[in-house]
């Protein structure tokens, strides 16, 4: 799990700057550190603007998070999950694709009452 510790607003504005040209499919697909970080700091950051520990946000192969409030999960599989793709997961967190597109093309997989993060997002907008 990533840690729900605050992210500085700039260094998460830096990183996903530096994968903003891909987001626009301007650019070719950044390193693999580059991605990492982008995503890794985003989800943290939304584990800091809805903390909890309700619902698991999964990105493979870089990250997960819990956040939300409400039932706290301990063991087995989460009732609410999310998970989706790096580049999917960074067009949510910049505004560039709206949850219910995503939700409606299969790009995201949310299951469990509290997986709708519309609320929360976008997260950073470059």
């Amino acid at each position: 799990m990533a840690s729900s510790r605050s992210v500085d607003p700039g260094e998460l504005r830096a990183a996903v700057v530096a994968v903003s040209a891909w987001l626009g499919g301007e650019g070719p697909e950044p390193a693999r550190p580059e991605l990492a970080a982008a995503v890794r700091l985003s989800l943290r950051t939304l584990a800091s603007d809805a903390p909890g520990r309700s619902v698991e946000v999964r990105v493979p192969p870089f990250a997960a998070v819990q956040c939300v409030e409400g039932p706290r999960h301990t063991r087995g599989t989460p009732a609410n999950v999310v998970e989706t793709d790096p580049r999917t997961w960074l067009e949510l967190a910049t505004g560039r694709l709206q949850w219910t597109d995503a939700v409606e093309a299969g790009r995201v997989t949310a299951s469990g009452t509290r997986a709708d993060l519309s609320h929360w997002l976008p997260i950073v907008r470059v």
